[in-house]
């Protein structure tokens, strides 16, 4: 794809957990979730490498290639491995889009330029969360 920025961060794909309210009333969004986004950003600084942020409209594909369960038998694994077992289970695809928040003043100046956004599941021996982001162009349509 050209014009596009793929940025990977290796490890265990992780969605955005839900803000948590304490016994007080006080808001705040789970460290773990605080932590990948921190680590995506970085990743999408590498990426970017000074480049101005992208402008426009936007099309998003997040790949997520999520570890096989030790659990499972051989056969299953292999299937999976395969591509003919996709992962069903949470997180569930909508929030691995939402964790595209961390990419603001990074790579866009805001995610409501993305028109178009795709979210896979796939099992993987080297889990990891790939996203491909390009400019929307006229008469094309998406990731296909």
């Amino acid at each position: 794809m050209t014009d596009s920025i793929i940025v990977e961060l290796a490890g265990a794909p992780m969605a955005k957990e839900r803000v948590r309210v304490t016994k007080t009333g006080h808001a705040y969004t789970p460290e773990r979730t605080v932590n990948y986004e921190a680590r995506l950003a970085h990743a999408a600084q590498i990426v970017m490498n000074g480049r101005p942020l992208l402008d426009g409209p936007l099309e998003v594909l997040v790949e997520t290639y999520m570890p096989v369960p030790e659990s499972k038998p051989k056969k299953w694994k292999d299937a999976a491995l395969s591509g003919q077992i996709r992962p069903t289970k949470k997180p569930d695809w909508d929030n691995f889009g939402k964790i595209l928040d961390s990419m603001n003043l990074i790579v866009w100046a805001d995610d409501a330029q993305i028109v178009d956004g795709r979210v896979v599941k796939w099992y993987s021996a080297r889990p990891r969360m790939v996203v491909v982001v390009r400019p929307v162009k006229q008469n094309e349509g998406a990731f296909s």
